[in-house]
């Protein structure tokens, strides 16, 4: 059961949008879209409606730092409950591909993410065990994954009193994915006399020991400490989940499986070899052949998921499982940023498929490597079963769903206006601009510039720069880590300024910045459409003295769309604040924060007073760098500024060894 755990009511709009999307869902209306306006509080009325309906609930997200801020929202919102993170586990990840035009073969190349595997195997778990799941996720979730059937009958059931040995039990935890191993690790296992230790493939802090009588029957299962190794409870049975991402049934035939792929081969290369194209099919030979041999011998090869169909026991173009078949009939979906997230959603497949027709024509792999896919566009809608989708701007293909009639939530609970809008000319744009940034400055509010391109927005900061004024840029190109510091610095007072082109992708969040210029406001182009300038314009929406200036030479229709549709947003906020006599407050956001850990602190200081050995120094910025891109890969931003900024002063003391 969903237990919302939380300080505030709903206020503002979002009463009455929380009690027409739950009244709705409980007439059984399968689709609703929440038209939420910057800053009204859609992740608190998200929260509200899963309490309200308690649905297992899968929150869309169209990237990882979207899904990582609502996941931790929701993580503060639901404590007793499970909510889990999904998304794709690789840093890095090049896929495999051919170019006929330059003859050129791309091999796959990936970086993975151990942590961000271990929640995903931790997800799965989660929502085979338990019935109130919240998983908020990126459109990894249309990626196939285990079959959740042979999931639950790959589990290990263990319990009290159950006659079996540690043999048979080391047997099927090495099936699980388990690692034998002297030390007890995530995913690893020990034997030792009369007894077996191992530790879930996501938990970091105990482990479990069960322990045997002399005639091979389970006398004791404990929960331990990894730390101190001390029993933390006994339990009556357990679960044993998988520790990797696939784990074939037992008693699967393999046998049959690499029979079934070698006929498939010989299939493809007799039609290669019809049609003339004898390289192609003396490479495919080749390579099947090798995977063939690999799996033969070990079990595994390299790019066995082009070889799922099989192993999934699916026909011919048949859906691949995915996250979404592990839930219960009846679950909700929320689709947060839908006017982003479903375009995604509808692009993945084809992306995928060209891609897979080319290596299959040209003799790379086999037709059956088309089944390694994500969900196609009727698949996704049709697994789903309530459904939400969540935009400031709403797509025409969602508001199509309801008849262009979504639920809105334009009020926010500050009193917060959106802001006032003025076009004004290109001419002398930057000089205007640099006025604005000396007026707001003295006050201690910031500024955002939006820009068309790279070269334009690192122009521009040059050019800020060199007249003293306060600035840093931001585009695509800059690492997820530099874009969140200078954020934070922003806040913190070391910029003013921030230019960028599509800031709407950082999560910002800033209710210092009292102004937004959009250069080039009339020029063609998806970001500066109307559905961009409004979420743009949204960013001076938190501040009380919010306004957007729009440079431009002629007011074009997308200007005046945005223009109408933010004035009719901000009529309605004033009048609900007249009646209710709400004066607009700036929102009070505190910037987290966080410090080293006492003892790293101390190492720190011990070195910045040139009392640390030189080896001594070398080995405490090799630990801290090694912390800071750990604290990145696990989306702890702040965290990781903590470790950057020791690093950048203990590095200033090592340049003068």
């Amino acid at each position: 059961m969903f237990d919302l755990i939380t300080n505030f009511q709903p206020r503002g709009d979002q009463p009455q949008a929380i009690a027409k999307i739950v009244k709705n869902i409980e007439e059984n209306k399968k689709e609703q879209v929440l038209l939420g306006a910057t800053g009204t509080g859609k992740t608190f009325t998200m929260a509200n409606i899963i309490q309200r309906t308690q649905k297992p609930t899968l929150i869309l997200a169209h990237n990882k730092t979207l899904a990582m801020q609502i996941y931790q929202e929701m993580q503060g919102f639901f404590p007793h409950n499970r909510v889990e993170y999904y998304v794709s586990y690789f840093d890095y990840y090049q896929p495999e591909a051919y170019k006929p035009a330059s003859d050129t073969y791309i091999g796959k190349k990936v970086q993975r993410n151990a942590s961000i595997a271990k929640m995903r195997l931790k997800t799965l778990n989660s929502l085979v065990t338990d019935a109130s799941v919240i998983v908020v996720a990126s459109v990894a979730a249309i990626y196939g994954c285990f079959n959740p059937n042979s999931y639950r009958k790959v589990v290990l059931h263990l319990e009290k009193g159950q006659s079996i040995n540690e043999e048979i039990i080391s047997s099927k935890l090495i099936h699980l994915g388990y690692k034998e191993d002297k030390k007890i690790s995530p995913g690893s296992f020990q034997t030792k006399k009369n007894s077996i230790s191992f530790m879930i493939g996501w938990e970091e802090n105990y482990y479990f020991q069960i322990n045997f009588s002399d005639k091979d029957e389970i006398i004791r299962i404990e929960k331990r400490n990894k730390q101190t190794g001390e029993r933390v409870r006994e339990v009556t049975k357990i679960a044993i989940p998988p520790s990797q991402d696939y784990v074939g049934e037992e008693g699967e035939d393999l046998k049959k499986l690499l029979e079934n792929i070698a006929e498939e081969l010989t299939s493809c290369k007799k039609k290669l070899q019809e049609e003339k194209k004898f390289l192609e099919a003396e490479r495919l030979e080749k390579r099947i052949q090798e995977d063939l041999f690999n799996l033969r011998e070990t079990g595994v090869c390299p790019g066995i998921e082009n070889y799922s169909r099989y192993f999934d026991g699916r026909k011919t173009g048949e859906t691949p499982f995915t996250l979404l078949d592990y839930f219960p009939q009846g679950f909700l979906t929320i689709i947060d940023e839908s006017h982003i997230t479903i375009p995604q959603v509808k692009a993945m497949y084809n992306t995928n498929r060209h891609r897979l027709e080319n290596l299959i024509k040209y003799g790379f792999r086999l037709p059956s490597a088309l089944d390694n896919r994500p969900l196609n566009q009727d698949e996704f809608f049709q697994k789903l079963n309530f459904t939400l989708y969540v935009s400031a701007t709403p797509g025409n293909f969602e508001l199509d769903k309801v008849n262009h009639q979504p639920v809105e939530q334009i009020i926010r609970p500050t009193g917060l206006l959106d802001p006032q809008i003025e076009v004004r000319s290109s001419h002398n744009q930057i000089a205007d601009i640099m006025k604005e940034i000396t007026e707001r400055s003295g006050k201690g509010e910031k500024v955002l510039i939006y820009a068309l391109t790279i070269v334009m927005s690192e122009e521009i900061a040059n050019f800020l720069q060199e007249r003293n004024i306060r600035v840093v840029y931001l585009h695509s190109r800059l690492e997820i880590f530099d874009r969140y510091q200078a954020i934070t610095s922003l806040r913190r007072g070391v910029y003013d300024v921030i230019v960028g082109i599509n800031l709407l992708k950082e999560g910002i969040d800033l209710p210092e910045v009292s102004l937004v210029c959009i250069l080039d406001a009339d020029k063609p182009g998806f970001l500066r459409d109307t559905r961009s300038l409004i979420q743009i314009i949204g960013r001076a929406s938190r501040n009380s003295s919010g306004k957007v200036i729009l440079y431009a030479d002629e007011i074009t229709t997308n200007m005046l769309g945005a223009i109408e549709e933010t004035n009719r947003r901000r009529q309605i906020q004033q009048e609900y604040n007249y009646q209710k006599n709400i004066i607009p407050q700036t929102v009070q956001k505190p910037i987290k924060d966080i410090n080293l850990d006492h003892e790293i602190a101390t190492l720190v200081e011990k070195a910045q007073r040139g009392e640390m050995e030189d080896k001594e120094l070398v080995k405490l910025i090799k630990d801290l760098r090694r912390k800071m891109k750990r604290s990145t890969r696990e989306f702890k931003f702040d965290q990781a500024i903590a470790f950057r900024n020791a690093l950048l002063d203990l590095e200033k003391l090592e340049a003068n060894l």
